[in-house]
Formats: C-alpha cells, sequence, structure tokens
C-alpha cells in the first residue's frame, strides 16, 4: 500500500543491518586485541589495529562470496573505496558502544544466557546444548567469554539504535494525504506509436553511415587480445593426491568427541523472587520470606507448581509458561542454579538457591542423558574434514614452490605443473579489460596484460583468483587492439541509424497529435481501453508515462499527456479521477506507522552522524596509499 514512499526511500535498513549486526560479524576478541599492528583508525582514543580491520574485510570477502560463487572477484576488496568502507563500518561500531556506554546501557548475565540457549546453531531437537555450542564457537576461532562480550555489545548497540529508529514521527494529516494521493484512482486510456510503423519513411545514406563510423571509432575498438596457457594449484584439486587410515579418523575422533555428541540435557522450571543487587536487608529478608511461603504452598500441593509459577514468578521470559526453561546442559545458567538443577531427581523439588538475581525454587522436569555418536556413524565425516585439511596442508607446502617456479623458471609452465601434478591447460583467448566469469579475475587480466608478460614472454606471478587457488599464466599469441573496417559494420551502422530516425518521426507525429488534443481539437488515435488506475497498480503502464498521468492537471477532463516511450511515443488520455473512499483508521495507523519508521530511521542517520562528528577520530586514507 505504501510502494511508492517505499521506492524512494534512502537505503537506510542496509546502514542498519551494517551497523546493528557488528560484533557478532567482527568478533569482540579482535575488537578488544585491536591495537596489534599498525593503527588504522582511532575513535576518542580507542584504537582500530590492522588485526580487527583485516578481520572485518575477510568476513565481508566471505559473505559476498557466498553471494556471488563463480563470479567472485577477490580484487574488488583491493579498491581504496572498498577499504575505506569497511573501517568507516568499524568506527560506527565504536562510537555507537562509546555512546551506548554513555546512555548507561546494560545487560544482565541471565539477560545474555536466555540469548544464547535460543540460538538455534547452538540447539539439538529444538533444545540449547552445551556441547554443540562449544564446537560451533571452535569452529569459527571464538571463547565462549568472548561470543558472549559479542552478543552483549551486539544487544547494547541494538537497544541505542531502536531508541531512535523505533521512534520516528507522523501526524495524521500528513498520513491522510498520503493516503489520498496513493489511493487515488484514474481513468486511463492509452495510444502507442510504434517507431516501425515509420521505417519505410526512412532512407539513410551512404555518407551518413560513413560519417557515424568517423565520429564514433572507439565504437568499433577491439581490444587488445592474448592467447594464454595457464597452470591451475588449489587445494581442492590436491584432494584426489591426499588419504587418511583408520587409524587417523579414530585418533581424530577420541580427540575431538565434543562435536560428535551431547552433554547432559535437563529440563527445569523455576519460581523468582527477584532481589535487586542494591537491595538493603530488609528487603532481602522479605523476598526470602515471600519465596519461602510460595515453597511451602508447592510441598503442600507440588501439582501446582505451574500455576504458582504464572502467578507469582518475577522472571518475565519463564512465567508465563509456568516456569519452564526448557532443556539446558552446564554453562547455560548461574552456578549456584545450575549445581541445584543437576542434582536433582526428576520430579524432584529443591529448596531455596540464591542466586544474583533473587531466590530460586526449582524443578527438574526432565533429565537427557549425554550420548556421543559412535564412530561407524561419523567415520565417513571425519575422513573428509581429515582429507580437506590434509589438501590444505599440500596446498601450503606446494604454494612457496609453485611461485618460486613460475619465477625462476619463468621461459615455461611445464616446471611448475610438474612439481604439484598438474597439467598446462591452453587455447583460452582473453581480452584486455573484460574479465569472463571463474579463474580469470581482474588480477589476473592485469598479470597477463602486463609489460614483463607480453614483451618479455615470460610466466605471470601466482596470482590468488579464490581462496587456496593459484594460478599463473603465459601468454603464446597477442594481437594488438585495432578498428573493425567500415565493411564489416557498416550494416549494423545503418540499422542503427534506421531505428533513431524512426523514433524521431515517431515522437515529432507523437507530440504533434498531443499538442491538436490538448487544444481540443480531433487526431486520428487508436485509444486502448480505458482502465483505473493508482500510483501502485500501473497495469503494464511505464513508470515515465504513469508518473506524467499522475502529474497532469485534471481541473478539466478529459485531459492529455504524451511521454517518449520504448523508441516511440505513449499517449494517455485521463477521462475521470475518483478519490479514495472513507479513511478508517486501520489504514490510517498503517501509513502512519510506516512513516513513523522512515523518520526514525532519519533522526537514527542524523543522531550517528552528530555523534561521529563529536568523537575525535581519525582514519587512515587509503587512495593515498594506492597513489604511492
Amino acid at each position: 500500500m505504501f510502494d511508492f514512499v517505499q521506492e524512494n526511500r534512502r537505503p537506510v535498513q542496509i546502514v542498519l543491518a551494517l551497523i546493528i549486526v557488528p560484533f557478532a560479524l567482527w568478533g569482540v576478541d579482535s575488537y578488544q586485541k585491536s591495537g596489534d599492528g599498525a593503527v588504522l583508525a582511532s575513535v576518542n582514543g580507542e584504537k582500530i589495529g590492522q588485526q580487527e580491520f583485516d578481520y572485518a574485510l575477510n568476513q565481508q570477502q566471505q559473505r559476498i562470496r557466498e553471494m556471488a560463487g563463480a563470479n567472485f572477484d577477490p580484487t574488488f576488496f583491493d579498491k581504496p573505496e572498498i577499504k575505506h568502507s569497511v573501517l568507516d563500518g568499524l568506527v560506527t561500531q565504536r562510537v555507537i558502544a562509546l555512546e551506548a556506554r554513555k546512555a548507561g546501557l546494560s545487560l544482565t548475565n541471565e539477560q545474555i544466557g536466555q540469548i544464547l540457549i535460543n540460538i538455534g546453531d547452538f540447539q539439538t531437537d529444538g533444545k540449547f546444548d552445551r556441547q554443540r555450542y562449544e564446537a560451533v564457537l571452535r569452529e569459527k576461532g571464538k571463547t565462549p567469554s568472548g561470543f558472549d562480550a559479542e552478543i552483549r555489545q551486539a544487544v547494547l548497540a541494538q537497544q541505542l539504535t531502536e531508541a531512535y529508529a523505533q521512534n520516528g514521527y507522523a501526524a495524521d494529516a500528513v498520513a491522510e494525504n498520503l493516503i489520498r494521493l496513493n489511493e487515488q484512482q484514474r481513468s486511463v486510456a492509452v495510444a502507442r506509436l510504434d517507431a516501425a510503423a515509420f521505417a519505410k519513411q526512412v532512407k539513410v545514406p551512404d555518407s551518413a553511415v560513413n560519417d557515424y563510423y568517423n565520429s564514433n571509432a572507439q565504437e568499433f575498438q577491439v581490444p587488445e587480445r592474448a592467447s594464454v596457457e595457464y597452470v591451475v594449484l588449489s587445494a581442492d584439486a590436491l584432494l584426489p593426491q591426499v588419504s587418511v587410515n583408520d587409524a587417523e579418523i579414530k585418533q581424530y575422533y577420541e580427540e575431538h568427541q565434543a562435536e560428535f555428541g551431547t552433554q547432559e540435557q535437563r529440563q527445569a522450571a523455576h519460581i523468582l523472587i527477584t532481589v535487586a543487587k542494591q537491595a538493603s536487608d530488609a528487603d532481602r529478608q522479605a523476598a526470602k520470606a515471600k519465596a519461602e511461603q510460595i515453597l511451602q504452598e508447592i510441598k503442600q500441593a507440588p501439582s501446582k507448581f505451574a500455576a504458582l509459577a504464572k502467578q507469582h514468578s518475577q522472571d518475565p521470559g519463564s512465567a508465563a509458561n509456568g516456569g519452564d526453561l526448557g532443556m539446558f546442559g552446564r554453562g547455560a545458567m548461574v552456578k549456584p542454579f545450575e549445581d541445584s538443577v543437576f542434582s536433582l531427581e526428576v520430579g524432584e523439588l529443591s529448596g531455596l538457591v540464591q542466586t544474583d538475581y533473587g531466590y530460586h525454587i526449582i524443578k527438574l522436569l526432565a533429565a537427557k542423558p549425554a550420548k556421543i555418536q559412535p564412530l561407524g556413524e561419523v567415520k565417513n565425516l571425519i575422513a573428509q574434514r581429515l582429507k580437506l585439511q590434509h589438501a590444505g596442508d599440500k596446498f601450503a607446502e606446494l604454494a612457496e614452490g609453485f611461485n618460486n617456479s613460475v619465477y625462476e623458471q619463468s621461459d615455461s609452465l611445464k616446471p611448475a605443473a610438474d612439481l604439484i601434478g598438474a597439467t598446462v591447460q591452453r587455447g583460452v583467448w582473453l581480452s584486455k579489460g573484460q574479465a569472463p566469469a571463474g579463474l580469470w579475475t581482474e588480477k589476473a587480466l592485469e598479470a597477463v596484460f602486463s609489460e614483463d608478460a607480453l614483451k618479455n614472454k615470460r610466466n605471470t606471478a601466482a596470482v590468488e583468483v579464490a581462496p587456496n587457488t593459484l594460478l599463473s599464466a603465459r601468454v603464446v599469441e597477442y594481437k594488438p587492439a585495432s578498428a573493425r573496417p567500415l565493411n564489416e559494420v557498416s550494416a549494423g551502422i545503418r540499422q542503427k541509424l534506421e531505428k533513431q530516425q524512426a523514433a524521431e518521426l515517431a515522437l515529432q507525429q507523437g507530440q504533434k497529435m498531443l499538442e491538436q488534443l490538448q487544444r481540443g481539437e480531433k487526431a486520428a488515435v487508436n485509444w486502448n481501453a480505458a482502465q483505473f488506475l493508482t500510483r501502485n497498480q500501473r497495469s503494464g503502464i511505464e513508470p515515465g508515462l504513469l508518473q506524467a498521468v499522475f502529474g497532469a492537471d485534471t481541473g478539466k477532463l478529459p485531459a492529455y499527456v504524451g511521454v517518449a516511450s520504448g523508441g516511440g511515443y505513449a499517449l494517455a488520455r485521463i477521462d475521470a479521477v475518483k478519490a479514495p473512499a472513507v479513511i478508517d483508521d486501520a489504514k490510517r495507523s498503517g501509513y502512519a506507522q510506516q512513516i513513523r519508521q522512515i523518520t526514525g530511521e532519519e533522526l537514527l542517520m542524523s543522531y550517528l552522524a552528530d555523534a561521529k562528528k563529536r568523537a575525535d577520530i581519525t582514519m587512515k586514507d587509503f587512495s593515498a596509499e594506492e597513489k604511492k
């Protein structure tokens, strides 16, 4: 219903996505060690170092690689503007973190725990799995404490940004005006003058073809081309050369059993009576007395636990579910709570358990013992992992020798191919500046068309064209840039000029008809059947004509408009205008909500721009680095 406004919005959502999910992407471990290495930026004295930047850049590369697939070009991230964008994103993240601290925002350990147990990647059969959690973090090179810090930083950043993004403003009058504009209907008939209908009136002399050819010489240039042979070293190609034995598989299984099983899980329910950290002794005693009273009620009627939890528990995350916290393993809860849960038998009730959050009454609902998958079930998976690992190791071992071979024996690729057990590929023609999909990235093309490769006939350096993939090429045949002769392109030029002249005749005829209609005169126009249109319901009408239709003065009907369209001309006749029906509260509310979202996001962007102005920020100039 709000498409015409949405289409004209700035890409705020993209900006929000980049700044709200920062720490989950970049990692707080790197954030805390950002002083390591060269300093690329600083925000109020807090440094952003090379390690943090490299990690952020790598993460962005991974995201783009997943989206682009075979079309991914790693040299895209060598551009100064891309590097600047990534660094600016890190600066914005740091500004948000500083502003969140200034605002006094905080998150308790229990709230962090609730977030973790609801993350799908850490669950088995829909329940939090501590061993899976630790295995996933190990795979990503993270630690539990570091990841907890990431969650804390990300949530606090989101709290700060949402305080602005979700508090936009929208006047009822503005919403109603937008509804009237957006849902107004106009009855429109359309007529089209196709340029093809004027083709017989067009004659293009040879002199015009010659003039076009001479005036647009660049259009007929064929770029320089090279036929190359090449050799590729990749970890994937090395997979058939590596093998693993049963002993290796068994050793890996024994050393990584946490990855192939689940730890003991327990399902508990609790009733929490909260106590603030700064509470007085009297308040603490009152809370404890209340908890003891509830405990006695449960002991007298154990079946009422869920009902009493709904009535008395001050944990908003579980009270509505009768206190049920779901399945969890060790490490998900604070220690006193966990110790109590794992000491109970199923159905057993605890005494009062005190934590930093208050007093808990806990009931163990179910228990699931630890389970390890047998080796036979995961043998193939382990074998594949080990083969990938061995292939990566072999690639690393061969990479230096491959680099040296193509450089030191630069008159042939065969020694390098023999070294890695590959063959020299031949018969590929490449055009300068036109990188095909796959191996031939911009960086690879630059190497092929370098002076050393073309004039000195030497192998190119080994170029990384994908992760764990190196390529070296050698020019076999070279053809310099040239112009296609006139006799090859004259037919195409003539056809192009004929279309242009036919389109011009259609435009002239269309404009003449429009002037006649607007003067109230008759014109030989073949109108299509009229139909009602709105700004969103276009019925195949091109945007330019639709804009003209809804921009027309309808004080006197019929009204006429026209625009150049698709090499011809389109006329529109507006016969009637129908205002929207009564504007109900639901529709007004829907429009107002979207306006508030837009204005809220604008508020956020203004706030962030102002916060960055107030901060003392320095950033590396990547463009200056490139000029050197």
